[in-house]
C-alpha cells in the first residue's frame, strides 16, 4: 500500500537534473506549490540555508519549537521569534501521529533532510521528522502587520483540488495522497508566471458522476514512470487537449521554467499514452503525472473546447516574439531571451543591430528562418534521403540507411530530414562523414554545413565512455559522426534564373555497424521517450545508453546486445534496434509507438 507521505515540495537545490526528476516521480504527494506544503525537503543540513530557500522561494515563516522541544518543555509555549507572537495560538498540533506518520497543521512548515524520504522508503513507513528536521516555521504574510492585526496564514490546498482527488481515488480505491503530483505541473524554483493564477470551479452534473463511477482501468503500463515502457501512438484519443498542454509547455520553455516544462512533459507522455476517450476531470486526476491541476484544465476544455491559459498565451506579445526567436536554428531558449532583453523585436532587429554578434550559424538561421518554417511532406524526405544513400554507395558499396526522426514515427510532414547510414564494415564508417559532405557539397545539394563532428571516428568509434558519476558537459543525447547541413535540390525545370527550390535541414548520421540498433532506437523516438530509456537503463540496468552504444555503470565495460547468440553481428539496422530492445529486456516499441513528444 502507498506511503501516507504529507504534501511534498522538493527543493531543487544541490540535485543534478536526472536525480530530481527521479525523486519528483517517487513522491506521491509533490506540489509544486510551497505555500500548499507542509514538508519541504531538500539535500541541505542547515538551518541558514533552509532559511535561504524558504526565502527565495517568497515564503515567510516564524521559527517555532520542534516536537521534542516542546515535549520537554511543561507547557508548551507560543513562538515569540517573529513581529505576530501574539497572533499566534498557544496550543499547537503535533506533526506525528501515534504510528510514527507525519502529520499536521497545515499553517506549519517543516524542512527536512533528503535523507528522511529516502529512509521512509526503505523503512516501508513514514518515519518520525525528528531526527531529520532542519528547520520549523509557521507560515505568515509576507507583508508586515501590527500585533493587533490577525496573521493572515496561507490556504491549506484547495478545496476542489481535494474535491477531484478523493473522487479519483475512491474510483480506483486508494487514499488522495497515495498518487503523485497531487496538485500537477506548476511554477516553482523559476520566475513568476506572467500572469495571476485564476480560480478555477469544478462542476460536476449527476450524468457525470455516474461515469465516474463506471471509470475504465488504468492500463498496467501506466503505473511505470518510464514512457519507454508504454505504446504512445501518432494521434491518441485526447489529442487536441495535448495540444493545449503543448502550448502551456512551450511558453513555460521560452520563459525559462525548466522544472515546469519536465511536469508538463510527463503529463503530456501521460496523456499520450491513455487509450481512452476522456470523460471528466476525475478521469484525469487519477493518472499518474497529471493531479488536480491537469484536471482542471481538461474541464476547462471540456467546457469550451479551450484552455484559457494557452489561449493568453498564444495572444502574448511577448512570448509571441521569444518564439520567433526561438525558431530561429542555433538560437536556444537563452539566447531568444537575450536578445528580447536588448530591445530587439523582430527579424530585422536582429540583422540592424546584432548581426555581427551573431555566430556564423545564428546567421544562416535567420537567412533561411521563412524556409525552414516549411514544412516537409513525406515523399520529399523519402527523395533527399534516397540522395543521400546513392551518394554513400558511389563512394563505398554496402552501406545502409534508416530514415529516423518524426518521419519514421508517422508524422505526414517532418520539420526536418533525418538519416542514419551504417556499414557491415567498420572501416568504411570511419571518418565517412567529411566524404560524403564533400560529395554532396560538389554536386550543390548542401549549400552550407552547421555541425560537422567527428567525434566518434576520434574515440576509434566506441561508445562514450562511462566515468562513474562525473557530469560531462556537452554530450547531450548523441555523441556519434553527424553533418547537420541546409539542403537545396539543384535541379529545377521552371524557366526562373534563380533556384526556386525551398532550403531545408537535413541530419545526416553515422554509425558503425555494432552500435546501428542503438544509433536508430535513439534518433527515432520522441524526446521523452529517450530521456526516460536512458532513466530506465541507469535506474534498472546500471547501463549508460547513448546512440553511440551502451556502457555499463559498473566497471565501465561495453555491453554488445546487437549480436545474436552465436556472436554474429545483426543483418540489418532494424534487426539490430529491436535486439537491443530485447536486450534491455524492454517489449519492442514499434517507432508509432514513441509519440512522446
Amino acid at each position: 500500500m502507498a506511503l501516507k507521505f504529507p504534501i511534498i515540495f522538493l527543493l531543487p537545490a544541490n540535485l543534478e537534473a536526472d536525480e530530481l526528476h527521479e525523486l519528483e516521480n517517487q513522491i506521491p504527494t509533490l506540489t509544486f506549490d510551497i505555500n500548499e506544503a507542509e514538508i519541504v525537503l531538500g539535500k541541505i543540513g542547515r538551518k541558514q540555508r533552509a532559511l535561504f530557500e524558504l526565502r527565495k522561494h517568497k515564503l515567510a515563516t516564524e521559527e517555532v519549537a520542534s516536537s521534542k522541544d516542546e515535549a520537554d518543555s511543561p507547557r508548551r509555549k507560543r513562538a515569540r521569534t517573529g513581529p505576530h507572537s501574539d497572533a499566534i495560538s498557544d496550543t499547537a498540533s503535533d506533526d506525528t501521529g501515534s504510528d510514527g506518520e507525519a502529520a499536521g497543521d497545515p499553517a506549519l512548515i517543516t524542512v527536512v533532510k533528503l535523507a528522511w524520504f529516502e529512509d521512509s522508503l526503505k523503512a516501508d513507513k513514514v518515519l518520525p521528522l525528528d531526527e531529520y528536521m532542519v528547520y520549523r516555521g509557521r507560515k505568515v504574510s509576507a507583508a508586515p502587520s501590527t500585533p493587533s492585526t490577525p496573521v493572515k496564514l496561507p490556504a491549506t490546498p484547495s478545496q476542489r483540488a481535494e474535491d477531484i482527488l478523493k473522487r479519483a481515488m475512491a474510483d480506483s480505491g486508494s487514499s488522495p495522497l497515495s498518487q503523485r503530483s497531487s496538485y500537477g505541473p506548476g511554477r516553482r524554483g523559476g520566475e513568476p508566471s506572467h500572469r495571476p493564477a485564476k480560480p478555477a470551479l469544478l462542476r460536476q452534473s449527476t450524468t457525470e458522476h455516474d461515469i465516474d463511477v463506471h471509470l475504465p482501468p488504468i492500463p498496467e503500463y501506466l503505473h511505470t514512470t518510464y514512457s519507454c515502457q508504454r505504446p504512445t501512438p501518432t494521434h491518441p484519443p485526447n489529442e487536441l487537449f495535448i495540444e493545449q498542454l503543448i502550448k502551456i509547455r512551450t511558453a513555460r520553455t521560452l520563459t525559462g521554467d525548466k522544472i515546469g516544462v519536465r511536469a508538463y512533459s510527463s503529463a503530456i507522455a501521460t496523456l499520450s499514452a491513455y487509450p481512452y476517450t476522456l470523460s471528466s476531470a476525475q478521469e484525469v486526476a487519477r493518472l499518474p503525472g497529471c493531479g488536480a491541476k491537469i484536471a482542471l484544465l481538461f474541464q476547462e476544455f471540456k467546457e469550451s473546447g479551450s484552455v484559457q491559459e494557452a489561449k493568453e498565451d498564444e495572444s502574448d506579445p511577448k512570448l509571441a516574439v521569444l518564439k520567433l526567436f526561438y525558431e530561429i536554428w542555433g538560437v536556444a531558449e537563452t539566447t531568444a531571451r537575450e536578445f528580447y532583453n536588448k530591445g530587439w523585436r523582430d527579424m530585422d532587429d536582429i540583422i540592424e543591430y546584432g548581426w555581427d554578434g551573431l555566430t556564423r550559424v545564428q546567421q544562416i538561421g535567420v537567412k533561411y528562418h521563412d524556409e525552414f518554417q516549411l514544412k516537409i511532406p513525406r515523399p520529399e524526405v523519402e527523395a533527399i534521403s534516397n540522395t543521400i544513400l546513392q551518394y554513400a554507395n558511389k563512394i563505398r558499396k554496402g552501406f545502409q540507411m534508416v530514415i529516423v526522426g518524426g518521419y519514421r514515427r508517422g508524422k505526414l510532414e517532418s520539420g526536418d530530414v533525418d538519416v542514419v547510414l551504417s556499414h557491415p564494415d567498420d572501416s568504411a564508417t570511419h571518418n565517412f562523414v567529411e566524404r560524403i559532405v564533400v560529395s554532396l557539397e560538389q554536386d550543390k545539394y548542401i549549400t552550407h554545413t552547421l555541425t560537422l563532428s567527428t567525434k566518434n571516428s576520434e574515440r576509434g568509434q566506441l561508445p562514450v565512455s562511462w566515468k562513474g558519476n562525473e557530469k560531462k558537459a556537452g554530450t547531450g543525447f548523441d555523441t556519434l559522426d553527424k553533418a547537420l547541413v541546409v539542403w537545396q535540390d539543384p535541379k529545377w525545370t521552371t524557366g526562373e534564373p534563380k533556384n526556386p527550390n525551398p532550403h531545408r535541414r537535413v541530419d545526416i548520421i553515422i554509425s558503425p555497424w555494432k552500435t546501428a540498433g542503438c544509433a536508430v532506437l535513439g534518433w527515432t523516438s520522441g524526446t521523452t521517450f529517450q530521456r526516460d530509456l536512458r532513466r530506465y537503463c541507469k535506474k534498472e540496468r546500471s547501463l549508460k545508453f547513448d546512440s553511440s552504444g551502451i556502457r555499463s555503470r559498473v566497471d565501465g565495460s561495453s555491453v554488445d546486445l546487437e549480436s545474436g547468440p552465436d556472436g554474429k553481428p545483426a543483418p540489418d539496422m532494424l534487426t539490430a534496434e529491436r535486439r537491443v530492445f530485447a536486450g534491455l529486456e524492454l517489449e519492442y516499441r514499434p517507432p508509432e509507438e514513441r509519440c512522446t513528444g
